[in-house]
Formats: structure tokens, sequence, C-alpha cells
């Protein structure tokens, strides 16, 4: 399932590593998209 949702989210989610987003000036909203995206990628790779 969360192999899926990875796939979804590098195609629907914005990439601020490519926008080069600095971490320490992001906004919430931001911060949580990236927390999310960290989260679904930890859990796709470990299992």
């Amino acid at each position: 399932m969360y192999k899926l949702l990875a796939k979804l989210n590098k195609l629907l989610l914005p990439s601020f590593t490519k926008q080069g987003l600095d971490i320490s000036k992001a906004k919430k909203w931001q911060m949580a998209i990236i927390g999310y995206r960290a989260y679904v990628t930890k859990r796709a790779l470990g299992n």
C-alpha cells in the first residue's frame, strides 16, 4: 500500500528539493507535505 502511495506522491505532490526550497524558510503547509512524503517513503522502503 505504501509503495502505491509513494508513486502517487511522486506524481501529484511538488518536489521541494528540485525547487531549491530552504527548509528553515518553509511554510507550515510545505513542512507538512515534506513530513508526509518522508513518512510514506520510509514505510514504503521498510516493507
